[in-house]
């Protein structure tokens, strides 16, 4: 036996869809306008399939997907280059808006990447033998970082993350380097959820000049990219 799951996801409007996913390396496979709207996209052996309701409100959507691949960091420069040639930027905020790639505390490696219909593909590997979440750290900036992530990513509450992090970072003490910079573009990314576009040039700018050595930037590339994709575009 051979089963496949094919998730059918709300839409305000398929042409929004079928807009947005060929960017992405999606091509249609099927599309009806009556009696019901709906598309079918297929990426390879990934399909995903959309339908259309007029009075579907996007931006209070909780739909979602997981999708596992054996190679996420390959899957999510595609996305990254695809959405850039499309917009001309790397869209980190609003819908749709493409997430940081990182390793979480419970086993994958992921990011996660919401569509104009608001729909969130949460895409990763395994990094790990279990998925029962790690303790949250002790040491003071680990924790920050640990449960600011948590609160804006997960909870979906930017202001509760900027709170934890604005304490962490006025902390008597600096944090040393390699702590300080994924606290600062952390807070960039949620001054830029809220809004706050100086904040978030305040703070990639602080970043940027945090001395870290080769070895420092390999174990934080992933964050400096994300810095880099902030940093063209902080309020968008």
């Amino acid at each position: 036996m051979a089963e496949t799951v094919i998730p059918m996801l709300p839409c305000r409007s398929i042409d929004d869809i079928t807009a947005f996913y060929p960017a992405l390396g999606f091509e249609v496979t099927f599309q009806q306008r009556s009696p019901n709207p709906y598309v079918a996209l297929a990426r390879g052996e990934l399909a995903l399939h959309f339908f259309g309701m007029k009075s579907y409100d996007p931006a209070s959507s909780y739909s979602t997907c997981y999708v596992r691949t054996d190679d996420v960091d390959a899957l999510y420069e595609a996305f990254r280059s695809g959405l850039k040639a499309s917009l001309g930027r790397i869209p980190t905020r609003g819908l749709p808006r493409l997430g940081a790639l990182k390793d979480t505390t419970y086993g994958m490696r992921q990011f996660l990447l919401t569509d104009p219909g608001g729909n969130t593909l949460r895409v990763g590997r395994p990094v790990a033998d279990t998925f029962e979440h790690r303790p949250a750290p002790t040491e003071r900036y680990a924790r920050a970082l640990h449960q600011a992530t948590l609160l804006g990513e997960s909870k979906g509450d930017p202001a509760a993350a900027a709170r934890v992090l604005d304490r962490a970072l006025s902390a008597e003490g600096a944090p040393p380097p390699s702590r300080l910079a994924p606290l600062l573009v952390l807070r960039a990314e949620m001054a830029a959820r809220l809004g706050d576009a100086d904040h978030a040039r305040d703070c990639l700018a602080r970043a940027a000049a945090v001395p870290l050595t080769p070895e420092q930037r390999l174990a934080l590339q992933d964050i400096l990219r994300r810095a880099d994709d902030l940093r063209e575009h902080p309020s968008s």
